[in-house]
């Protein structure tokens, strides 16, 4: 038995254009975002998809309702599937950061580690793939998320620090016998880039 999982990328919001970090702050997405939203839906037109699930912050759920809303599926919402928390960092960008937090432990920040983000995505998406045995199913969730959830599916050789996931990229993943492998990263053929 086989499940295949197709992780997206939420689309854009205002703090992504302007590179501030979002964690668990509930930005909406920008028209560019929903336009985004609605490209990818289309790219999931005619496929078979057993379910959605979504982060349940907004900018994740209004791009997975485009796509439940394509496949005729319903949105099952999960915290579990949100961004990493940035605590003192939200709502500032890379500058702000450096300027405020400069030799600031990022635990003392409130900051999740990398690790316990890490786990929680694995810990989520594993258990949606036991759920969902010979389905696929689309989860929309968080560059953060799905880029750590890559570097442990590829020990390291993708995802955080190497990777680049867009909003609204697709990256496709099989679990079957209790492991992962990735079939496609970022893909983003629907945006016409």
């Amino acid at each position: 038995m086989e499940t295949i999982m197709y992780l997206v990328r939420h689309g854009e919001t205002e703090w992504n254009q302007i590179r501030r970090i979002q964690g668990h702050s509930d930005i909406d997405l920008n028209e560019q975002g929903l336009r985004q939203a609605e490209q990818v839906a289309r790219r999931f037109r005619g496929e078979t998809i057993h379910a959605v699930y979504s982060s349940d912050l907004s900018r994740a759920r209004v791009t997975a309702s485009r796509i439940a809303d394509q496949s005729g599926s319903t949105i099952s919402t999960r915290s579990t599937l949100r961004e990493r928390c940035y605590g003192q960092w939200e709502g500032l960008t890379y500058e702000e950061i450096r300027a405020r937090f400069e030799a600031q432990d990022e635990t003392a920040c409130g900051i999740e580690t990398f690790e316990d983000m890490q786990q929680r995505a694995v810990n989520a998406l594993t258990e949606l793939a036991k759920n969902h045995p010979d389905e696929a199913v689309v989860v929309v969730s968080h560059g953060g998320l799905i880029n750590c959830f890559l570097h442990y599916v590829t020990a390291g050789e993708q995802g955080t620090g190497i990777t680049q996931i867009d909003n609204t990229g697709i990256t496709m993943f099989r679990y079957t016998d209790n492991r992962w492998e990735v079939l496609q990263v970022n893909d983003t053929d629907h945006l016409g880039i």
